[in-house]
């Protein structure tokens, strides 16, 4: 290890940028990715309830489930966090 010349003063903590802050709490991440889970169950139900009742597939319904299946990988992109453990944090 290397010692501090001496008057120099020791390296403090390093303050999380502006835009880091919201992110690096793990409540708010699982707050905010839980509600883009939910979110897709709500679209993936409504889709599944007209073919359920016979309908016929259509592009909208098709269109619906992609949507909530998208939805469902932001929310677990929102908590995992994947760019923030990427980092190095020095």
């Amino acid at each position: 290890t290397s010692t501090p010349e001496p008057g120099s003063a020791p390296p403090g903590p390093v303050s999380p940028a502006a835009g880091q802050m919201f992110w690096s709490c793990w409540s708010c991440r699982i707050l905010s990715g839980g509600g883009l889970l939910l979110g897709p169950l709500y679209v993936f139900l409504a889709a599944r309830k007209v073919m359920r009742q016979g309908g016929t597939t259509s592009m909208g319904n098709v269109a619906q489930i992609a949507f909530a299946a998208s939805l469902a990988a932001w929310g677990i992109v929102v908590i995992t966090d994947p760019v923030g453990k990427s980092h190095r944090k020095t």
